[in-house]
């Protein structure tokens, strides 16, 4: 082999590395690239896509129909703004956007949907599903702040019974309290 055809393939696979370093931090270490997600929408106050689970096509579908269909809004953002947990957890918003982040939610309009696919409407949403006062949470059972308040009841003045009650819890709780407390000695 030449001289000349030395330096070319020297020069040529020095190219390639360079490019594989660069694109390996770009992509690995930098994470300068988009994901592009499906996240959860709230079909009460955004217009959402509409998904129906089609036993068919999805292979397994919830057993509650009432469950088969779900609402999802599209979220672009930059991979190294994107949290690491799990997105089944209540306290990973992975793809939330907050204000000043390189990010963009697509919510279903005209322009955005698909052939095939359907947008929701807040206002037919309400209309056809209304919200019920009963349906407040029920509190978590090792959640002892939300149960003692559940717990919490205003008493009449004339109930001498419901007063004694109180009376009784709030002498044992500061009788627990003092009980813990370390010995001013």
């Amino acid at each position: 082999m030449d001289k000349k055809s030395k330096i070319f393939f020297l020069v040529f696979f020095l190219l390639i590395a360079v490019v594989v370093v660069i694109t390996y931090a770009k992509y690995f270490v930098a994470k300068d690239y988009y994901i592009t997600a499906q996240a959860d929408c709230d079909p009460e106050t955004e217009a959402c896509f509409i998904y129906v689970c089609d036993p068919e096509v999805d292979g397994e579908c919830p057993e509650d129909e009432a469950e088969w269909t779900s609402y999802y809004k599209i979220v672009k953002k930059k991979a190294n703004l994107i949290q690491l947990c799990d997105p089944n957890e209540e306290d990973c918003n992975a793809l939330e956007c907050l204000e000043g982040m390189d990010c963009e939610v697509t919510f279903c309009d005209e322009d955005s949907v698909a052939e095939g696919e359907e947008c929701s409407d807040p206002e037919t949403y309400l209309e056809e599903n209304p919200p019920s006062d009963e349906e407040e949470e029920a509190c978590d059972p090792d959640d002892e702040e939300c149960l003692a308040s559940e717990e919490e009841e205003t008493c009449e003045p004339d109930d001498e019974e419901c007063l004694a009650s109180e009376e009784e819890a709030f002498e044992t709780e500061t009788a627990d309290e003092e009980a813990c407390s370390p010995d001013d000695e």
